[in-house]
C-alpha cells in the first residue's frame, strides 16, 4: 500500500534529525527551518467515553464548540426579496477564555443540562505560525549558509541522503538557488561544450577552413584554466554563476585570436607567405588586442569586488571574466601565431579560389579578345 503523506509532527521529527546531522557538518552554517513550533495553542478533546455515559453524541459537542468558538450557519430568511443567512456565534467576551466552556450547557440522555466543559479535556501546546506546503504536500523549509570551501552541490547531497534516511519524508523539493542548481548545474557543460562547438562552425564557414577555427578555439582551454585559477586564489567555488562566467569566456577568449587570423589571411591574400603574415598580423594586432582586454577586464573589476546583497553572484562572474581574460591574454599573443605559423601552410589563402577564378576568367576574355591568325 502507498505510504500516506506525513503530517507536520512526522516531518517536525525528521526535521531534527537533519538539524542535528548538520550541526556535526561544519560545511553548513546557520541551517534553520520554518516550522517553529512557539506559538501556544489551546488543544480540545472530546472525551468519548464520559459523553457516551452521558448519552451526549459527539455531534452535539462539535456543534456548540463551533457556535460557542468559531461560528455556525442555522438557517435563513427572505425579508423584500433579499436573502439574509443566520449566523450563531457567541460574544468576543465568551470565546477568549477557556472557563467560557463551563457556561454553556448539553442536554444528557435524562434531560439534564451537563456543562461542557465536562465531557472535554483541554491541554497546551504550541504549533508552528504558519503550515508551509510545496507542491500541494506539507513541508518544511530548510535553510541556511556555506562555510568557505564549501559548495552548495556537496551540502544538497548531504542534506539529501539525511532526508533519504529518514521515513517521514517522502519527496524533496528545491527553492532559490538551490533549484537552480539542479535545473542548470547539470547541464551548464553541455551548453559550454554546444557553445565552442556552434563557434567552431561559424568560423568553420566564415574562413572556409577547419584549420583556422582550430586555432582561434585554442585560446579557450587557457581562458577556462585562467578562470579556474582565479576562482581557486579568490576562495571560491564552481557554482551556478562561475560556470556562466566560464560560458562567456568562450567569446571573450576567441576575439583575440580572430583579430590576428583574419589579418594574417588579408596578408596572405595580398601575396605573403605564412611566416612573414602572422609575424606581422601578431605585431599590428597587438594594440586592439590590449585595448579590447583591458577594457573587458576593467569593466568586469566592479564585479569582482562586490560587496552586499548579490555580491556573492556578482563577485564570480567578475572573477572568472578578469582571470580568464587576463590569461587568456597573454598566452593566446604567443600560442595563437605559433600554431598558425605550424598549421597554416596546409591551408590555402582564403581568396585563392577567388584569384584562381578571376585569372581564369581574364585567361578567357584575352583568348576571345586576340585577333585570329
Amino acid at each position: 500500500m502507498p505510504a500516506l503523506p506525513a503530517g507536520y509532527q512526522e516531518l517536525a521529527r525528521a526535521r531534527d534529525r537533519i538539524l542535528a546531522a548538520a550541526r556535526d557538518n561544519p560545511g553548513i552554517v546557520n541551517l534553520d527551518a520554518d516550522y517553529v513550533e512557539n506559538k501556544p495553542q489551546l488543544l480540545i478533546e472530546i472525551d468519548r467515553a464520559r459523553a457516551g455515559d452521558l448519552g451526549i453524541s459527539v455531534n452535539d459537542v462539535s456543534q456548540a464548540l463551533q457556535t460557542l468558538m468559531g461560528s455556525r450557519r442555522v438557517s435563513t430568511y427572505v425579508r423584500d426579496g433579499e436573502e439574509y443567512r443566520v449566523i450563531v456565534q457567541a460574544d468576543n467576551p465568551d470565546r477568549v477564555d477557556e472557563a467560557r466552556l463551563s457556561s454553556v450547557y448539553l442536554k444528557s440522555r435524562d434531560g439534564a443540562l451537563v456543562p461542557l466543559s465536562a465531557v472535554l479535556v483541554t491541554r497546551e501546546g504550541s504549533t508552528a505560525k504558519e503550515l508551509g506546503r510545496f507542491n500541494k504536500m506539507r513541508a518544511i523549509v530548510l535553510q541556511g549558509g556555506l562555510a568557505p570551501g564549501y559548495t552548495l552541490g556537496q551540502a544538497l547531497t548531504f542534506l539529501e541522503n539525511e532526508a533519504h534516511s529518514s521515513p517521514e519524508i517522502t519527496a524533496i523539493g528545491y527553492r532559490g538557488e538551490s533549484q537552480a542548481l539542479k535545473q542548470t548545474g547539470g547541464s551548464i557543460w553541455v551548453v559550454f561544450g554546444l557553445t565552442v562547438l556552434v563557434i567552431y562552425l561559424l568560423l568553420a564557414a566564415q574562413y572556409e577552413s577547419f584549420i583556422h577555427p582550430a586555432v582561434i578555439i585554442s585560446a579557450v582551454p587557457l581562458a577556462v584554466s585562467g578562470a579556474v585559477i582565479g576562482i581557486w586564489a579568490a576562495g571560491m567555488t564552481i557554482n551556478l554563476f562561475s560556470q556562466i562566467g566560464i560560458v562567456m569566456l568562450v567569446g571573450l577568449a576567441a576575439k583575440n585570436g580572430v583579430l590576428i587570423i583574419d589579418y594574417a589571411n588579408q596578408l596572405r591574400d595580398a601575396g605573403k607567405d605564412v611566416a612573414e603574415a602572422i609575424r606581422e598580423a601578431a605585431i599590428r594586432r597587438l594594440r586592439p588586442i590590449l585595448m579590447t582586454s583591458l577594457a573587458t577586464v576593467a569593466g568586469a573589476v566592479p564585479l569582482a569586488m562586490a560587496e552586499g546583497a548579490g555580491a556573492g553572484a556578482r563577485s564570480a562572474i567578475g572573477m572568472v571574466v578578469v582571470f580568464g581574460v587576463t590569461i587568456a591574454t597573454a598566452v593566446t599573443l604567443y600560442l595563437v601565431p605559433v600554431l598558425y605559423r605550424a598549421l597554416a601552410p596546409y591551408t590555402s589563402s582564403p581568396q585563392t579560389v577567388s584569384r584562381r577564378l578571376q585569372s581564369m576568367m581574364r585567361g578567357q576574355r584575352e583568348d576571345a579578345e586576340a585577333p585570329a591568325a
